[in-house]
């Protein structure tokens, strides 16, 4: 996943992706320990995960690609609503090919 075709930066995740032959789209996602306890890194996966799963059922952008989506200190306070907000952008942009601003 080094090799990432797009990476796009936010304030709550950093994500890279890259296109795949399978016509799926494959999320994986880490949390740091630098995030915090397990408890506060599982949270932020799970959280992050959910995220994707809603905003990637809904484009067609992500089809066909591997994401890796890394948890960052932020995310431990965000709301749901930013974190949903903030996938549906950073999906957005790999769509475009645009930067994403924080």
């Amino acid at each position: 996943m080094r090799e990432a075709n797009v990476a796009v930066q936010h304030r709550l995740f950093a994500l890279r992706a890259r296109a795949n032959d399978l016509g799926v789209t494959r999320l994986a996602v880490s949390a740091p320990r630098s995030l915090g306890t397990a408890v506060a890194r599982n949270r932020a996966r799970r959280r992050l995960r959910e995220a994707f799963r809603i905003v990637v059922k809904d484009r067609r952008a992500a089809i066909g690609r591997d994401i890796l989506v890394t948890a960052r200190r932020d995310m431990v306070a965000a709301p749901p609503a930013a974190v949903r907000e903030a996938a549906a952008r950073a999906l957005a942009a790999l769509g475009s090919g645009e930067a994403l601003a924080p």
